[in-house]
């Protein structure tokens, strides 16, 4: 796979996490700052490093289930590598713009 077939790929996954929203912040999870590392690899396989806003977050097994789901479904992807860290913690210094701004600290 050459770099722009790469870069295509990961465009769309960015696009899928943008659909998938925490369940207590009415946010995505892309613009929340949850998601550290992307990247896809030669086998078309997508590595996602990722964290929650709180470690005891009750729905973290149904996020991450519907992040395997619809990233996997992504043309180009053929599996999903999804690893959860809690190092660094989250923080609302990660938020984007736009996150910030739809939640009223901007």
């Amino acid at each position: 796979m050459d770099a722009s077939e790469q870069l295509e790929i990961e465009t769309r996954i960015v696009g899928v996490l943008k659909s998938i929203f925490d369940p207590e912040i009415p946010v995505n999870i892309y613009d929340l700052g949850l998601i550290y590392s992307l990247s896809v690899d030669n086998d078309n396989i997508a590595h996602i490093l990722m964290t929650l806003t709180a470690p005891n977050c009750p729905m973290a097994d149904q996020m991450m289930e519907e992040i395997r789901y619809k990233v996997g479904g992504t043309r180009g992807v053929k599996d999903v590598d999804l690893k959860l860290t809690f190092s660094p913690p989250w923080d609302r210094n990660m938020l984007s713009d736009e996150a910030k701004l739809e939640l009223g600290f901007l």
